[in-house]
């Protein structure tokens, strides 16, 4: 095989709990799903040890080749496995700078590609990669239904396979992750229990619940979100003013989702949006 190709699907938070802090890394409980807006990847076996990246779409254009993520995987994939490179061509869909993963999905889209390129059988190793890549990129390999805890580094398996119709409204202008986590600790914290929203959503879920499980959806990155970034607040209004039945803010921002009851009613909410976003109708699905 000299040649691979892939969807690297982007994934929203339905939870997101900071749950403490382990030698520099915030700790997380967060309920993942994969949604059905992808980056097209292709994979070109090189007969050396380098590797390049070409990217078209959302901007990407202007993103030096040294800084993009994917890069940087197929090279650590190199130097892990004694391969050869490969040329990457990466077609992007998913908005960047919005809390999609869509970074994290092109890294694991590199890995998982060069894995089958070459041969490599070794999942976990893989995976280990992946940690060393970014926080999300390990759940990134296979996408779905999952609860990511740790730095990103334990990803479950949940069961769930609820298919939920989502209107994402993504700003421009983004926020950045490592700013955003910098804010979150600038900023009091109320340290008092307080009941799992990643176990009650899961549970509801489980239970064919979705207006239940939309009462769990949170994010405790969205109040230092709001410091870094006003459009992210100014999205979420405008969602909710499309009346879903929960909006929220995924990953660190600045893209905000809406869940609604049906594909129908989801659709009439993007047809009826008259603000300046980026409105982008999808739905969770199972790569």
């Amino acid at each position: 095989m000299n040649v691979y190709k892939r969807r690297a699907y982007a994934k929203i938070n339905l939870t997101l709990e900071i749950t403490g802090v382990e030698q520099n890394y915030h700790l997380l409980d967060s309920l993942v799903a994969s949604v059905d807006l992808y980056d097209d990847i292709k994979l070109v076996r090189r007969t050396d040890d380098y590797s390049t990246v070409r990217t078209q779409g959302m901007g990407s254009e202007s993103i030096p080749p040294e800084t993009n993520n994917a890069l940087k995987a197929a090279f650590a994939f190199s130097k892990r496995f004694k391969t050869s490179g490969v040329d990457i061509f990466i077609k992007k869909n998913i908005p960047l700078g919005g809390g999609l993963g869509g970074s994290s999905a092109d890294s694991a889209g590199v890995l998982y590609g060069m894995a089958k390129l070459f041969g490599i059988a070794d999942d976990e190793a893989v995976a280990e990669l992946a940690d060393s890549l970014g926080s999300d990129t390990r759940y990134m390999l296979h996408g779905g239904y999952k609860r990511m805890q740790g730095r990103g580094n334990i990803v479950k398996d949940t069961g769930l396979d609820q298919t939920l119709y989502l209107l994402l409204l993504c700003p421009n202008s983004t926020v950045s992750a490592g700013a955003c986590y910098k804010k979150y600790d600038e900023l009091p914290q109320t340290l008092q229990w307080k009941e799992s929203a990643t176990d009650g959503c899961i549970k509801a879920l489980g239970d064919g619940n979705i207006a239940d499980a939309c009462k769990y959806v949170t994010n405790d990155l969205y109040i230092p979100a709001l410091y870094l970034n006003g459009d992210v607040e100014e999205a979420k209004k405008q969602m909710k003013a499309l009346n879903p039945l929960v909006a929220g803010m995924t990953g660190s921002g600045s893209c905000v989702f809406g869940i609604f009851p049906t594909a129908k009613a989801r659709d009439l909410a993007k047809k009826q949006y008259q603000g300046g976003f980026c409105a982008i109708a999808t739905k969770t699905v199972t790569p």
